[in-house]
């Protein structure tokens, strides 16, 4: 009975210590190295870090287009699932970026429009492929992820124009750079 209960706890401890790793390593498998050194080189100006999103899932936009473009070939539906799950993935880090912009009113209103702009097309590249069961559920996460985002871009957008409106900014001030 003590054995048992000793590889029980030795069970659940390290399924815990591998579990935050399995997590990383399945964003990792979204994002290039490129991309996340382009990632990390905007992370202090809030503006270029969104523009970077909507690159990174404009690329990704166009590799599905690119699918349904060219002749039919064997794993189609699987890419297509895999670049929704992609999308997916980015489209939450980003909202969750844009959550971390309106709480500390960084100054994102220059690339708000763009990405409410791009959002549009996105919706229409996601819907366009024929249904299919490979793809279907990862699509309607897809789409919901994509409808937050869109809901968040442009509540940030009025919230922000309401902000600066209040609070000009100096200026003197680097209102781009991230508090220390």
């Amino acid at each position: 009975m003590r054995r048992l209960c000793a590889s029980l706890v030795i069970s659940l401890l390290s399924i815990s210590v591998y579990t935050p790793r399995a997590a990383a390593q399945r964003n990792e498998a979204t994002l290039s190295e490129g991309e996340v050194e382009q990632l990390r080189d905007a992370a202090y100006v809030a503006n270029d870090r969104v523009m970077v999103f909507i690159k990174l899932i404009n690329t990704r936009i166009r590799a599905l287009e690119d699918l349904y473009a060219k002749p039919r070939r064997p794993g189609r539906e699987q890419d297509t699932h895999d670049l929704m799950e992609q999308f997916t993935s980015l489209a939450n880090e980003l909202e969750d970026n844009l959550d971390d912009y309106s709480e500390r009113h960084r100054d994102i209103r220059k690339a708000l429009p763009k990405l409410i702009e791009a959002s549009d097309r996105w919706g229409t590249a996601i819907r366009t492929p024929a249904d299919d069961a490979a793809y279907n559920v990862s699509r309607k996460i897809a789409l919901e992820s994509l409808e937050d985002v869109r809901q968040q871009a442009n509540q940030v957008l009025q919230e922000q124009k309401a902000w600066f409106a209040a609070h000009p900014p100096k200026k003197d001030e680097n209102k781009d750079l991230a508090p220390r």
